[in-house]
């Protein structure tokens, strides 16, 4: 007698279901182990979150998206330079700016041109046009804090209004931007 394969609609069932092997059961546990280190990755270590202002314009605009390491900037940063998530000192929403100076570091600005420690950094996505004759400073850099500005420096709330930033407000670094 030939075997009829089976559709599942209106053929008579070949018994009870017998319950998972070995293999099924291995199976889910390799799923769950992946979901849950996935979301443990996601809530502890990497975050993926919407930019939703121009202050970072035009290296990031609003509607990008930028991935942020929560934990490894912590051995050893953050540095001059880095784009970096934080808790805002004025109501706790979370902000994302550019590390312009760190502990010790005396910061200033001159005619729109940033100086920290008396020289004049090479900031090539700032418009200084838009923001010619702003002076600011000096200001000295307290130990475990850091100084943060937005790239579109004419429409940025940072460290010029709410002061430096204490490490522990720091949430994060950004390791790639997406458009």
């Amino acid at each position: 007698m030939r075997a009829q394969p089976l559709t599942g609609a209106g053929q008579a069932s070949a018994g009870p279901a017998r319950p998972a092997g070995p293999g099924a059961r291995r199976g889910l546990l390799v799923t769950v182990v992946v979901v849950g280190a996935a979301l443990l990755l996601r809530l502890f270590v990497v975050g993926w979150y919407p930019v939703l202002s121009d202050s970072m314009a035009p290296t990031v605009a609003s509607g990008d998206h930028v991935v942020v390491d929560r934990v490894t900037w912590r051995l050893g940063g953050p540095d001059r330079g880095d784009l970096v998530t934080l808790v805002s000192p004025e109501d706790g929403t979370a902000l994302l700016k550019r590390v312009v100076a760190v502990g010790g570091d005396e910061v200033r600005i001159d005619d729109a041109l940033l100086v920290v420690n008396g020289v004049v950094v090479d900031e090539p996505y700032v418009d200084h046009a838009r923001i010619d004759a702003t002076y600011f400073g000096p200001v000295q850099v307290p130990a475990g804090h850091v100084f943060v500005l937005g790239d579109n420096r004419f429409g940025s709330i940072d460290s010029r209004v709410f002061g430096t930033v204490g490490l522990e407000d720091v949430t994060g670094r950004v390791v790639l931007t997406l458009g």
